[in-house]
């Protein structure tokens, strides 16, 4: 499956994620947002270093996620930190459900993008890395960082 990713444009990366947890899959959902949210998501006015997702009566939500609120909404501005809901098929929401339970998998968001005009969110399903692994995260980043510089320095 190829995917043509010259109509995204990512607002967003969790760079933590990927240091934090090892990812096993990724899947893309949208996001149900109200009012100024979509123009507060689109100038990057947003936090999600603490957020996750979790399923409940059969629904993906996204807790701990802030949305500042737009600065020119005045009355109609939303609530920053309300709980949103994740817009994902009932099949897919069964099959994460299954994974959450047994395997002890968490549910984090790892980027946030347009595309098509719409604002899409890539969600990982992590398992939390212990102290020991950090390290070598560590140790492999800075591996190929000198290595890198070698070859550079090189030629």
């Amino acid at each position: 499956m190829s995917r043509d990713n010259s109509d995204l444009k990512v607002l967003a990366v969790n760079k933590k994620a990927r240091f934090l947890y090892y990812v096993d899959e990724s899947m893309e959902c949208g996001i149900a947002l109200q009012g100024t949210e979509v123009k507060s998501m689109r100038n990057a006015m947003f936090s999600f270093t603490d957020a996750y997702a979790k399923i409940d009566n059969n629904e993906l939500l996204l807790q701990s996620f802030h949305i500042s609120p737009y600065p020119f909404g005045n009355l109609f501005n939303h609530d920053p930190d309300r709980v949103r809901k994740l817009l994902v098929h009932k099949t897919e929401i069964k099959k994460l459900r299954r994974k959450v339970e047994q395997k002890g998998f968490t549910l984090i968001p790892l980027k946030f993008y347009l595309k098509k005009g719409l604002i899409k969110m890539e969600l990982g399903i992590c398992k939390g890395k212990d102290i020991r692994d950090k390290r070598n995260t560590i140790k492999d980043r800075d591996l190929k960082r000198y290595s890198a510089r070698e070859i550079r320095d090189r030629y």
